[in-house]
């Protein structure tokens, strides 16, 4: 899959090495461990799951030491079984165990997101219906652990609030009615910019199609109320369902006929895939 540029991923990096060295630097690895001593070291799988982050835990020990070279054995968005190496990484010492824990961090944490993205995909699996993720996220992780959704097979909603219009029940409440707050955004957004609004009823939903949009969420509502939904709208617009989704109700929601399914639970509270780093052997 696409990588996120490098300029993107290093400032996150950075910032989580500079938090962890603190003022002194790795005092333990540069008490026990010889300066000139190299090491080569696995990054091995304790149960199975799906990859992503391996940008982000390379340039953890690069930035470390740029010598550090890490060689892939499995790639982002790959599957991989409990026990399968995902990576070894050589060179100093010192440097390999100052950036262990930044780098399976990162890697544990966004394989994590992969890996529930990947079974809430499973489960809609033949139905037509897409997986996404919200704005959600770990504050000044967002493009990484939307990436990790990628990773695992889903796709992206909003970036940030800038990217499309999204009419909220806040939003409505403070605007008095859907119909003004879908003709104030029409007002306002450029000609490149997608509305959509959310409804928490089918008669909410008729007046939102009524004011012509381009997308609405449809939350929390039953797998028959959502087809009623989906037969209201009748492709006029995008059908986004969210609201309590599971792996367990995926399936029902998604044979409603909606186009996507968002959960913002991918993001901030998918479980870290546990991820090793084994000391092999020295290399001189």
């Amino acid at each position: 899959m696409q990588s996120l540029p490098r300029l993107v991923i290093e400032p996150a990096v950075r910032r989580a090495l500079e938090e962890d060295l603190g003022l002194a630097g790795d005092i333990t690895a540069d008490a026990v461990i010889p300066p000139d001593h190299h090491s080569s070291v696995v990054m091995a799988a304790r149960k199975p799951g799906v990859v992503a982050g391996l940008d982000a835990a390379e340039l953890a020990f690069t930035l470390v030491d740029p010598s550090i070279r890490l060689t892939r054995h499995a790639d982002d968005g790959t599957a991989i079984a409990a026990g399968d190496i995902i990576a070894t990484v050589t060179g100093p010492s010192r440097a390999l165990l100052t950036g262990e824990r930044t780098a399976l961090n990162f890697l544990g944490h966004l394989s994590g997101i992969a890996t529930v993205t990947a079974g809430v995909v499973r489960a809609v699996a033949g139905t037509g219906a897409a997986i996404v993720c919200t704005r959600k996220t770990t504050p000044g992780l967002r493009a990484l652990e939307k990436y990790a959704v990628r990773a695992g097979g889903g796709g992206n909603h909003r970036f940030s609030l800038a990217d499309a219009v999204l009419i909220k029940d806040n939003h409505i409440a403070i605007a008095g009615s859907i119909a003004t707050a879908i003709r104030r955004a029409k007002e306002n957004a450029g000609h490149m910019v997608k509305i959509e609004v959310e409804v928490d009823t089918l008669a909410q939903l008729e007046e939102a199609m009524a004011e012509g949009v381009d997308a609405v969420l449809l939350d929390n509502m039953s797998p028959e109320t959502l087809r009623r939904a989906v037969e209201i709208v009748s492709g006029r617009a995008i059908t986004e369902a969210s609201g309590g989704i599971t792996p367990e109700t995926a399936g029902d929601v998604a044979k409603a006929g909606v186009d996507l399914i968002s959960i913002g639970w991918l993001t901030h509270s998918a479980p870290v895939l546990d991820i090793g780093l084994d000391y092999r052997d020295a290399t001189g």
